[in-house]
């Protein structure tokens, strides 16, 4: 039994590293192109964008990739405008996000979806999501960017997951 035990715990260390790391799949390139030209990717007011924000972004969208392109696919995003929803109320000291109907999430984004060498789309494309107070949002209150990864995955599946199964 011994001489059992510690066979097994010599394999496991020879392919514990094999089987913690996954393969590393080059699928999504992300740019920020002039990102102090955005019209509101800050947390505070007078601010072209955040890089919190820019990083939040860039992580939702890796998870979307990782999610929903298959092997051989890859995705490379130029994010060319960011507008938040709501507005930062600069009157007050605090600065408080102000969501209303009218301040909807905006995005202008140009991509490339590639399988191999082939070249799927190609385009530029302006998302918004002009009901993002209405419906189920499945991001909770406590995320800030919950209307913009909303908008995202909405994008995310319509334009590319969609593109993919043709």
């Amino acid at each position: 039994m011994y001489r059992l035990s510690m066979c097994v715990v010599a394999l496991l260390a020879t392919m514990g590293p094999a089987l913690a790391a996954e393969p590393s799949r080059d699928v999504l390139s992300v740019t920020f192109v002039k990102p102090d030209t955005y019209q509101d990717a800050s947390r505070r007011y007078g601010y072209g964008s955040d890089p919190q924000v820019l990083d939040a972004i860039r992580q939702h969208l890796q998870k979307l990739a990782d999610r929903g392109l298959p092997s051989g696919y890859s995705l490379s995003i130029d994010v060319l405008d960011i507008d938040l929803a709501g507005y930062i109320e600069w009157r007050t000291a605090s600065q408080v996000r102000v969501i209303r109907d009218a301040t909807w999430p905006r995005m202008t984004l140009h991509y490339a979806l590639r399988h191999g060498d082939q070249t799927i789309v190609d385009q530029q494309e302006r998302i918004n999501n002009m009901n993002f107070h209405w419906g189920i949002n499945t991001y909770g209150y406590s995320d800030p960017l919950r209307y913009e990864k909303a908008m995202l995955d909405d994008w995310f599946e319509r334009s590319i997951a969609r593109r993919i199964q043709e």
